[in-house]
């Protein structure tokens, strides 16, 4: 469960990593409608990005949604992991390093968002950090004693703005990300 206490009366289902219940949500008129929640607490993304080489740095991980579709399970995406309890930015500089190997020193917050606001209490924390080649001081590979088998990749700017314009982005936080990125800085994909 999240560490902020509910604020909806959840009847918990599965108490694990990840809490499933019944919520009572109220709607605009009074009455009340069961809704089935999925809550594993706070989020903090973030998209690396080094604009003298125009690279961004995702990782590439195994991922059960897409194989659950039939889908390849590696999805590169933007560094990311749960709260914990700490606080959104040193949560993404945190995951950056452990991840990617990559040490982050500046952040700039895009937004918080909800990743399936119908069914998930998730509250994403997106962020934008330029760094430098010189700040990849370590492997990254993720926490293996958490069952985390990540590859850090760098992936020319270029190429991901061309993904995210043709629809081959498929996972929607980095997708967010890219797309913000294009918009906050330009310069960055042009020749």
């Amino acid at each position: 469960m999240s560490e902020t206490p509910a604020a909806l009366p959840l009847k918990v289902i599965h108490r694990g990593w990840n809490t499933f219940g019944i919520a009572t949500l109220t709607l605009s008129d009074g009455s009340t409608v069961p809704r089935a929640l999925e809550d594993h607490g706070e989020a903090a993304v973030v998209l690396p990005y080094d604009p003298e080489r125009r690279v961004a740095l995702l990782v590439r991980q195994a991922r059960v949604g897409p194989a659950f579709w039939g889908e390849p399970a590696d999805l590169d995406e933007a560094p990311a992991g749960g709260l914990d309890g700490g606080e959104p930015e040193a949560t993404a500089i945190r995951e950056a390093m452990e991840e990617a190997g990559v040490r982050l020193a500046q952040l700039e917050c895009v937004t918080h968002a909800y990743s399936m606001p119908s069914v998930s209490s998730e509250r994403l924390w997106l962020y934008l950090a330029p760094y430098r080649q010189a700040d990849k001081v370590a492997p990254g590979g993720g926490l293996h004693a958490e069952g985390e088998q990540v590859l850090p990749i760098e992936i020319p700017l270029g190429d991901l703005a061309e993904a995210a314009r043709s629809g081959r982005l498929p996972d929607l936080k980095t997708l967010v990300l890219v797309q913000a990125l294009m918009l906050r800085n330009p310069e960055l994909f042009t020749a």
